[in-house]
């Protein structure tokens, strides 16, 4: 049986939708190279036969074929750079895309995946695929034929031009071999100072008004030192390689000189060859010597492809074509279990719910119960979990995530504004229907403070939304979520924040949710939210302690409780 064919990755896929390009390359990058003997051939007829002849117009015509030979030299130089520019661009513009999405479908569930080093990866491949290093690649294999015509000057000047073209080989390959893992640790440090900066950043007026400032230093200092350390010593390596690469290369130039002096001596060879095979020496081993400045380059490249090709391997893309029906909004729990990572216990162990279409379900709980984590479940973003959670019985991980957004609304606890205008964040950044806007604005009780504002629903709000008050910030987050009417809408805390005005709008807002058939989910610690509940669920320890209807379970708690109370109230007293 004949060995089944291994499929190409997505990546490799792309690339080789660039094999014409990589072809062209090619054909020019031999047509530069065989012209680059045209310097060699010129110092051979100066001196041979100009110089023997005393004919000026033997120089004349020589010249202007010398000159004419490398302006097509140069020209396919210039063409090959432009299309392995223009080929960067054009691979850019297939994959930002699809590494975007991929990449915060990492985020979702993977705690130690950065979008921002995915798109760095890409951004590196890119650079190689334009820099210097892949010409180097496509200049190497024509270093044999420099060593062939080096053997037909003289056999000598080819058996030296070997010797130093393997030691400049072995040069790359320890160079490789030595520097990848010092590189790699010195990058992973610099991203974990870099990244405990920003976290640090984003809570400034805290740190500052704790007086937290020195204590963070040190540990950010700390963590920078390490960084330090490392690149310094990655650094010190690299600099040891150029250093070695220069005494290579200049001991070559002089002893390839001095071997055809030699020869020239003996009479082995002309003074025109001698030049001659001094500058085709040097020809010849440039293109290793411009590996060994790129090593670098290849391997970061080489260990960017590597983790892009993982990444879209892992986060596959869906099919653009698949379009689901409008949910009903029916949700179901069988059995899921959610954990954390570095967290030995469970959050949620083993949760069965139903959550009715047109409902509204309000959860209640103490702090740490896992109240957050189950919302999070339900809108299928919580990394790591195991059972089913179902929507319209179909699992919620088999949506395609930019179609299911439409269908939701979610308020978290800690609402996240975007910079933009108030109209952009409200729309979500997407094509900004004004009716919808404005309807979801009114719905949340916010539309006639949007109009106090200076420019109405264009007023920018900066990043983060830092120059609204909390309340503010939650009913644009409340607005955002009943955006075009969702069918499910998941509301984590929404009345944390609000005065009376804004919680009245709150739950008018839910009642109307309710009238139109949606699906609720309202977390909420104040007993206000019981009046628009049909269904109540009570957690505990990451479980259901209790879940129905609204007053069968406020009924059953009350009972529970004065049995607790009678039972604590019969108990001897202790001594």
């Amino acid at each position: 049986m004949k060995p089944e064919k291994k499929m190409r990755s997505e990546l490799a896929t792309v690339l080789w939708r660039f094999r014409r390009e990589f072809v062209w390359v090619g054909v020019l990058s031999m047509l530069a190279n065989l012209l680059m003997l045209t310097p060699t051939i010129y110092m051979l007829q100066v001196y041979d036969r100009v110089l023997a002849s005393h004919s000026e117009l033997t120089l004349l015509f020589v010249s202007l074929l010398a000159l004419a030979m490398l302006a097509v030299m140069s020209t396919a130089e210039w063409l090959r750079s432009r299309l392995l520019v223009r080929a960067g661009m054009r691979l850019d513009a297939l994959l930002s895309t699809r590494v975007f999405h991929a990449s915060f479908e990492a985020y979702l569930n993977e705690a130690d995946q950065s979008p921002r080093r995915v798109f760095t990866d890409l951004v590196e491949i890119r650079q190689f695929l334009t820099g210097t290093g892949i010409l180097a690649l496509f200049d190497a294999p024509w270093t044999p034929i420099y060593l062939a015509v080096l053997f037909l000057l003289h056999p000598l000047l080819g058996a030296a031009a070997v010797l130093f073209a393997l030691v400049q080989f072995a040069l790359v390959w320890f160079g490789h071999r030595r520097s990848v893992r010092p590189n790699e640790e010195a990058g992973l440090a610099l991203q974990e100072a870099s990244a405990y900066m920003q976290g640090k950043l984003r809570n400034a007026e805290v740190v500052e008004a704790l007086g937290m400032l020195g204590p963070l230093r040190t540990q950010w200092l700390r963590r920078h030192e390490q960084y330090v350390h490392k690149h310094e010593a990655a650094q010190a390596l690299t600099h040891r390689i150029s250093a070695w690469s220069k005494f290579i290369r200049y001991s070559q130039q002089s002893l390839a000189l001095g071997t055809g002096a030699l020869l020239v001596i003996d009479g082995q060879m002309t003074p025109g060859g001698m030049i001659a095979g001094n500058v085709l020496m040097s020809r010849a081993l440039a293109p290793i010597d411009m590996l060994v400045g790129a090593w670098r380059s290849f391997s970061g490249a080489l260990a960017a492809y590597r983790r892009l090709e993982d990444l879209l391997e892992r986060y596959p893309e869906r099919d653009p074509a698949l379009r689901r029906v409008t949910p009903r909004g029916e949700l179901q729990l069988r059995g899921v279990v959610a954990t954390a990572q570095g967290r030995a216990e469970p959050i949620l162990k083993g949760i069965d719910l139903d959550l009715p279409a047109g409902t509204v379900t309000v959860l209640v709980g103490p702090s740490g119960s896992g109240k957050s984590t189950l919302a999070r479940v339900m809108l299928g973003i919580w990394p790591q979990v195991s059972g089913e959670v179902l929507l319209d019985g179909l699992p919620v991980s088999g949506w395609d995530r930019n179609e299911l957004g439409e269908h939701l609304g979610y308020l978290p606890q800690d609402v996240e504004l975007f910079e933009g205008t108030l109209a952009e964040n409200i729309a979500r950044f997407g094509e900004i229907d004004s009716a919808g806007v404005i309807e979801a604005a009114q719905r949340a009780g916010l539309h006639d403070l949007i109009l106090h504002f200076p420019k109405g629903y264009d007023t920018p709000i900066g990043p983060g939304g830092g120059v609204l008050t909390g309340g503010q910030r939650q009913r644009i987050g409340l607005a955002r979520a009943l955006y075009h009417d969702p069918a499910v809408l998941v509301l984590d805390e929404p009345n944390s924040n609000l005065d009376e005005a804004g919680e009245a709008a709150l739950l008018e807002a839910v009642r109307g949710c309710k009238a139109r058939g949606r699906t609720v989910l309202l977390i909420s610690h104040r007993p206000t939210a019981l009046a628009v509940a049909d269904r109540l669920v009570v957690m505990g320890d990451g479980r259901i302690v209790a879940a129905g209807p609204r007053d069968a379970v406020v009924q059953a708690l009350q009972q529970a409780q004065a049995r607790a109370a009678v039972s604590a109230a019969a108990a001897p007293a202790p001594g």
